[in-house]
């Protein structure tokens, strides 16, 4: 049976809006389209883009990436390693799995120009 991974930018239980500067990722691992396991991956200090956080999710397999907002170098540094990328994601992070397994989640196509640039929202653009 195929895994399927996938991490998600994580503040307080929600969504942190800027990719760079989240507390944690929330590792979800997929089996039939359903959560089989979740897990907590402190994030790196400094810059997404700058860290090596692409190479370690990239290492755990993670496919997919459910982010609020990120600039395009992390957005290239995650294609990189393989990433599915979707961004303008907000909210709580179990609803946005949910809603990603259903098929609700498309990336807003938009990124961060500048700090405090943000789009706000429940969930990714649907």
């Amino acid at each position: 049976m195929k895994t399927m991974k996938i991490a998600v930018p994580t503040r307080n239980h929600v969504v942190d809006d800027h990719f760079g500067h989240c507390e944690y990722y929330m590792i979800y691992s997929i089996e039939d389209n359903k959560v089989i396991k979740s897990e907590l991956l402190q994030a790196p200090q400094g810059c997404g883009c700058k860290s090596n956080i692409g190479a370690v999710l990239q290492q755990l397999g993670v496919k997919v990436m459910l982010a609020g907002n990120m600039g395009e170098g992390a957005l290239q540094m995650l294609s990189q390693q393989g990433m599915d990328v979707y961004r303008g994601c907000s909210g709580n992070v179990e609803a946005l799995v949910d809603e990603f397994l259903e098929g609700q989640v498309k990336d807003s196509g938009k990124g961060c120009h500048q700090h405090g640039d943000h789009e706000h929202g429940h969930q990714c653009n649907h």
